[in-house]
């Protein structure tokens, strides 16, 4: 479902922040399911179906911000320690992130708010809806140049949706966001600059599955290895536009990626950027960088 317009918002809550989230698109919706009474074997009988709610599911795709960005990161990734303390910085703390199992990632609410406000009346002409205690499933990082990073995030709830009748007004998030021609690849400690982009992708179900897409161009010379030890991206935003060293950056770092597939087709009369699938058998590791030691969940 395709949702555009500056009155349609979503709202990512925690146990310690409510933080609006620009997205390109979304869908959420109710789960439902219907309990079928078949007719009697004598006589005509009529067959009825009864409506049964199964809870929420639907996914969310956003752009990440320098505001938004160690949040969403969080609940994707799913587990997080203390903030750090950067050195020589005056209020700079890094966050260092690891992806975790389904069963281990944070509960968060969500609000759909497709509401039209009316500034003389402040009514309400449609209703929000607040879908609670929901849980990462699955989640894409995209990454790609002259494109805006984003980030999209499969989620599921065994509550169903419930109608959140207050009338306050959420805060927009109107960060500024990283972009995929601000990024740098690290593979194998050696930096690649015919990387284009990559889709990080992360089931978290019955355990977690990662696979990772590197989508490069076509060189002379050694290509990205079949079999990676250390694969590291960095995006940042304009270096001289912060104070704090690191400020407005992240880094995520994968280990142990070994080639499933080379997926290239090579039969263009121009330059060819080809993808390359592969599985990731070790840990990941994310470092968000902020200004300040607040939790970020």
């Amino acid at each position: 479902m395709l949702v555009n317009g500056c009155d349609c918002s979503i709202v990512i809550k925690t146990a310690h922040k409510e933080m609006d989230i620009p997205y390109s698109d979304e869908t959420l919706r109710e789960a439902v399911s219907f309990l079928q009474e078949e007719a009697s074997i004598e006589g005509d009988g009529v067959c009825r179906g009864i409506r049964k709610s199964g809870g929420v599911t639907g996914c969310v795709v956003t752009p990440l911000t320098i505001g938004t960005a160690p949040l969403l990161l969080y609940l994707a990734m799913g587990a997080a320690g203390n903030p750090i303390f950067v050195s020589e910085t005056r209020n700079l703390y890094r966050h260092c992130l690891s992806l975790m199992p389904l069963e281990d990632t944070e509960h968060f609410d969500l609000i759909q708010d497709r509401s039209s406000i009316s500034n003389e009346q402040f009514s309400m002409s449609n209703e929000r809806k607040l879908y609670e205690r929901c849980r990462v499933t699955c989640f894409e990082l995209r990454v790609m140049r002259d494109e805006a990073i984003k980030l999209k995030l499969d989620f599921t709830s065994e509550r169903p949706p419930v109608l959140y009748p207050y009338t306050d007004r959420f805060e927009r998030e109107a960060g500024e966001r990283f972009m995929g021609d601000c990024v740098t690849y690290r593979i194998n400690g050696q930096e690649y600059k015919n990387v284009y982009g990559f889709t990080l992708v992360t089931k978290k179900q019955g355990g977690t599955k990662t696979e990772l897409w590197i989508k490069r161009a076509l060189q002379q010379g050694d290509d990205i290895p079949e079999i990676i030890d250390d694969f590291s991206l960095t995006a940042q935003l304009l270096k001289d536009k912060y104070e704090y060293r690191y400020f407005g950056s992240f880094r995520i770092t994968i280990r142990r990626l070994v080639l499933v597939t080379d997926e290239t087709e090579v039969n263009a009369s121009g330059a060819v950027i080809g993808p390359l699938r592969y599985h990731v058998t070790g840990p990941i590791f994310t470092e968000v960088f902020t200004s300040g030691d607040e939790v970020i969940a």
